[in-house]
């Protein structure tokens, strides 16, 4: 695209037609977009042939002033005349021309050139044609001013200045002849920046690109003040900064337009993050609160890769909260379990109440985002230490209660998942301390949380249970057969962890004495 051939034109090769074009107070002559250009191609295409004798009509097309046009794509250049062009660009395509079902093509034949004339400011004075060959059998001829290009563009000023005269350019291979000849159309703009204030993001890119390779400075830098004003959306920022980035070698201030996907803060990101957790656990609004803990888990789980070496900084200080809410809910639980506390006013206990909701939650989401970065290890020995914490349990209604219970759960599906790998002593003890509280909570758990997952808390359960050994499986196990076949679906459903104990107690044995009877029979 940045080649260029000077030289003259051959007149037989170079019959160029006049097409509908826009024409801006300014005397800016905007190009019709590429879906612009094909289709009044291809309607020119398929006019019908005169019968012999008759003389051709005349082209409503022949005048470039007579029936303006502007580009279809979307935010194009506010003008006075738009709503007028959109309709004069119908107009200028003849009826007759629309064919509903346009004729297939038996057997394909070299792609025909479509030649476009297009103008700048005063035509007349025009002193230099440039023609660039784009894409699709698209030519289009610029009559422009050397003077105008030289003063905006160092490259048409450098090959203005290496030939002298030149009355003609050729840009072979143009990648985008449509944004080429509305670049060079802003040379003739007294307000760039102006001209691109209806325009979208990624035709901005596509000016920006354009006028980087012109060198032409004012339109690149008027593209650099647009991108850092205007909103980006979806996929645009990722373009924004990729096409932007390369700029950076060049003194075209590409800072501020950067400054919105990087910081200049001193503070590392950990701190940031810590501060976001510290702000969400102080929290005082509920849905505030639970909507900002859920955010923050997509989002950590999304970019787990991108996010880990942050997190990994805060996980003291994650623990610090931790520990800070284990002390806080103890404190809380004893004051509930209190054999005064029945006799409080009711304002009193229900604030009690709150605060045991609201601390379980803070420890549930520390415990889901510790879980989620495999460091929660250390905290599942700190839970499975808190044997007063647990018989203090029961004494407690199951409404204020099963949070805390929720937090086992949470410790259980992490086993199973494979998210921690804790020791035997501590699997051990986490179920022998707070399984029982959890089948106390079940019923409630499963009917009265949301987001209780009865499926992934059972498999987690029998597997962290599959994990100690056979003796130990047998206590736990049938302590559980005995809870379940009396109150059922009412405390967890272990029979598939029952299922793998009882092969592993009667069948293993057996098959295991079988293969040695036969290892020694033929031996």
């Amino acid at each position: 695209m940045a080649e260029f051939k000077v030289g003259g034109l051959d007149p037989r090769a170079t019959k160029f037609r006049n097409v509908p074009i826009a024409v801006t107070p300014e005397g800016f002559w905007c190009c019709p977009s590429q879906t612009v250009l094909q289709k009044t191609a291809k309607n020119q295409n398929q006019q019908p042939r005169p019968k012999a004798g008759a003389s051709p009509p005349a082209s409503k097309a022949s005048s470039v002033q007579r029936a303006p046009t502007i580009s279809s794509e979307k935010r194009t250049h506010s003008t006075p005349t738009r709503s007028r062009a959109n309709s004069e660009e119908q107009r200028c395509l003849p009826a007759e021309n629309a064919t509903p079902n346009p004729p297939k093509v038996v057997s394909e034949r070299p792609q025909k050139q479509h030649k476009i004339s297009v103008g700048f400011g005063q035509i007349e004075m025009s002193d230099l044609r440039v023609v660039l060959y784009g894409k699709d059998g698209v030519a289009v001829k610029m009559s422009v001013h050397k003077n105008i290009l030289a003063e905006n563009s160092t490259l048409f000023a450098d090959k203005l200045s290496r030939q002298s005269p030149v009355s003609n350019i050729e840009v072979p291979d143009c990648e985008d002849v449509e944004i080429y000849v509305e670049t060079v159309g802003l040379m003739y703009c007294n307000d760039v920046k102006q001209r691109l204030i209806k325009q979208s993001v990624p035709r901005v890119l596509r000016i920006l690109k354009v006028a980087e390779l012109l060198g032409f400075r004012a339109c690149v830098l008027s593209c650099l003040n647009y991108l850092e004003a205007v909103p980006w959306a979806g996929e645009e920022e990722e373009n924004v900064v990729s096409s932007v980035r390369h700029l950076q070698t060049e003194d075209y201030g590409v800072t501020p337009v950067l400054k919105r996907v990087c910081s200049d803060l001193t503070s590392p990101p950990n701190d940031t993050f810590v501060r976001i957790i510290e702000l969400v656990l102080k929290s005082s609004d509920d849905r505030g609160r639970r909507e900002m803990k859920s955010l923050v888990l997509k989002l950590l789980k999304e970019n787990s890769s991108c996010t880990s070496s942050s997190a990994d900084l805060c996980v003291d200080t994650l623990y610090r909260y931790c520990q800070n809410s284990l002390e806080s809910l103890l404190t809380l639980f004893k004051q509930a379990s209190d054999s005064d506390f029945s006799e409080q006013s009711l304002d009193l206990k229900e604030a009690v109440f709150r605060q045991i909701t609201l601390e379980a939650d803070n420890l549930l989401w520390l415990t889901e985002i510790l879980a989620g970065r495999n460091a929660a290890e250390e905290f599942a020995v700190m839970w499975s230490n808190q044997r007063e914490l647990a018989g203090l349990h029961s004494k407690l209604p199951t409404k204020s209660r099963h949070l805390v219970s929720c937090i086992t759960a949470r410790l259980f599906v992490a086993v199973g998942k494979g998210e921690m790998l804790p020791s035997k002593d501590t699997r051990q003890l986490l179920l022998d301390v707070w399984l029982q509280p959890l089948m106390d909570d079940y019923n409630w758990l499963q009917h009265g949380c949301r987001s209780f997952d009865r499926t992934l808390v059972e498999e987690g359960i029998g597997s962290t249970i599959l994990t100690l050994p056979l003796e130990d499986q047998q206590t736990i196990l049938l302590s559980w057969l005995g809870s379940f076949l009396k109150v059922g679906n009412s405390c967890p459903n272990l029979q598939k962890a029952f299922e793998v104990w009882w092969r592993r107690t009667f069948v293993r044995p057996y098959v295991e004495q079988q293969g040695n009877q036969l290892q020694s029979g033929q031996s």
